[in-house]
């Protein structure tokens, strides 16, 4: 069976979003485990047939949640405000209004593909590919910062990248937005404070 990679017309084009919006409500409700082919195809309204057609195996569909979810949610102009900042620290503001606002919203899809990350090597591939994402925008941050000569000491571009990994992990959204029921606001500006006070130095 040949699969299609790349939608060429309008229809399977949305059969093709129909199968991941389907995939993405069955992660964020019921779970990693019931994402089986069949159930996927139940939830768009379509053949298991139609499923194979574009994509050859769980694997795949996971693989393609990612893109999926990034550009529903505007993965790319929420980060776009970062890089548009005037400078490093600005940019830092910028990094924490978009954890507050972007990652609260991918956030069941997260928490279902970690639960299972450890026992499944699909969801273990989405994961990391997550982690290099957000790994490589702290980077790219501090890396900034260092060559603005703002960057804190004792803190080099290695050390700075993990610490605010870390800071920007799903952990810290949950623990914060949902736990403690804090408002993206609140979030949004704590977490520039933070980030600021660490990294920041007098420059």
């Amino acid at each position: 069976m040949a699969i299609i990679s790349e939608p060429e017309n309008a229809r399977s084009r949305r059969t093709r979003e129909a199968l991941l919006a389907a995939a993405r409500a069955i992660l964020e409700e019921e779970g990693f485990d019931a994402l089986a082919m069949g159930r996927v195809a139940e939830r768009a309204g379509v053949t298991r047939r139609s499923v194979y057609l574009h994509f050859a195996s769980p694997a795949d569909l996971v693989d393609a949640l990612f893109d999926y979810v990034a550009d529903v949610e505007d993965l790319d102009g929420s980060v776009a405000r970062v890089w548009a900042a005037g400078d490093a620290v600005a940019a830092l503001r910028a990094w924490a209004v978009h954890l507050a606002e972007y990652h609260l919203r991918v956030l069941a899809v997260d928490r279902a593909v970690d639960r299972v990350r450890r026992r499944d090597s699909a969801a273990a591939a989405h994961h990391r590919r997550v982690l290099a994402a957000k790994r490589g925008n702290c980077r790219r941050i501090v890396t900034w910062l260092h060559d603005e000569g703002r960057l804190a000491e004792p803190w080099t571009v290695p050390s700075a990248t993990d610490m605010m990994n870390v800071l920007a992990s799903s952990d810290v959204v949950e623990g914060l937005l949902v736990d403690r029921r804090w408002s993206r606001r609140r979030f949004a500006e704590h977490l520039a404070v933070l980030l600021e006070s660490t990294f920041v130095g007098d420059g």
